[in-house]
């Protein structure tokens, strides 16, 4: 399927992981001074990174969180305890280093990006924040798709070269961040979509609506799922029709950082399904995923479970912004550091299990 240049081009560079550094790290990992799967998790998360950035010993030379708000006509549903007028808000909270991402990102040593991808409003140019608006707002899926197909596509495109800036900039751990109020719905919608799962399984309280809410937000996806009939084996059909500017910029994001040999930490739910976008568009591109963390929204592990991912972390989080992305980022780095500054037992003369 042909998509536009720069999309098809991007998926025809992702490949399985590179099977040479991935046999290297794992004969290393046999070597190192600790009984053999000892470290648990961090072993294999240090061969996965050394397939995915196609070294035997891999270094995490930069990390990178890429933001991206945009709103959702859907959000006139009632779908959301916050009203619209909170995604702009956000976005300068983001630029002025105040939110939860930024506390998180500076921990972790990360570079924040800031898109307008389709904010309701015209946001001031300011250095730290990237206007590419799509549109104002994605159209109310509960009444016909969210976007057209050209939409769609530069959302992927935007995304992409996102990736691409920080690609260029050094950075070889990347993660996508969202903010957009009621995003939590298109998200339950793709994860359906995608999945086939029912869509009560998909769909939890987002911002905190109540038990009455909750049961309005599921209508509403069941009639976004029923008006649009989204095709869940075509990821741009998906996204058209029940998707989100933010949510096809982040999969534009992942597919970018895929390409480039970058790792992609995916955060929770709303990242969660720009990865099944992604995914749908180019299978390969789960191997280069890393799970951060396991969201409270029910819908973000129905989708993990399909890609045949495993969070890192379970910290009861729901904020989204790339927040466990983050917090995730030194557990990739300190994987990476334990086979790399790790001595062999020759090296350290320690006797291993076969002396």
């Amino acid at each position: 399927m042909t998509i536009s240049p720069l999309v098809d081009q991007t998926i025809a560079a992702i490949g399985p992981l590179d099977a040479a550094a991935v046999a290297a790290a794992e004969a290393r990992q046999g070597v190192l001074t600790k009984p053999p799967g000892s470290l648990g998790r961090l072993e294999s998360l240090s061969i996965q990174l050394a397939g995915i950035l196609g070294q035997p010993i891999p270094q995490i030379t930069g990390k990178a969180v890429i933001v991206v708000a945009g709103d959702h006509g859907v959000a006139a549903e009632g779908v959301s305890a916050f009203p619209a007028e909170v995604t702009p808000q956000m976005v300068f909270n983001f630029v002025a280093g105040g939110a939860a991402i930024n506390a998180l990102a500076r921990h972790a040593g990360a570079n924040i990006t800031v898109i307008d991808a389709g904010v309701a409003v015209d946001l001031d140019p300011q250095p730290g924040l990237t206007i590419a608006k799509v549109g104002y707002g994605a159209a109310n899926i509960a009444r016909g798709p969210a976007m057209s197909r050209e939409d769609a596509v530069r959302c992927l495109e935007i995304g992409i070269n996102a990736a691409n800036e920080q690609a260029d900039a050094g950075a070889n751990l990347i993660a996508g961040g969202d903010m957009g109020i009621g995003n939590t719905t298109p998200s339950a919608a793709i994860t359906a979509a995608v999945t086939g799962a029912d869509v009560a399984s998909v769909t939890g309280r987002g911002t905190g609506v109540d038990d009455a809410g909750l049961e309005a937000k599921i209508a509403t996806i069941r009639r976004a799922l029923e008006v649009n009939q989204p095709d869940g084996s075509d990821g741009m059909d998906v996204l058209t029709k029940v998707g989100g500017f933010e949510i096809g910029v982040l999969a534009g994001v992942m597919l970018g950082a895929a390409a480039r040999n970058c790792a992609v930490v995916v955060d929770g739910f709303i990242s969660g399904a720009a990865a099944l976008i992604a995914w749908r568009l180019c299978p390969d591109i789960a191997q280069r995923y890393i799970a951060a963390h396991r969201s409270v929204e029910p819908g973000h592990n129905v989708g993990l479970q399909a890609m045949g991912l495993s969070p890192l972390l379970d910290m009861e989080m729901r904020l989204g912004e790339g927040t466990g992305a983050a917090l995730a980022m030194p557990i990739v780095e300190a994987a990476a550091k334990c086979l790399a500054e790790m001595a062999t037992f020759t090296e350290a003369g320690v006797s291993d299990g076969d002396d």
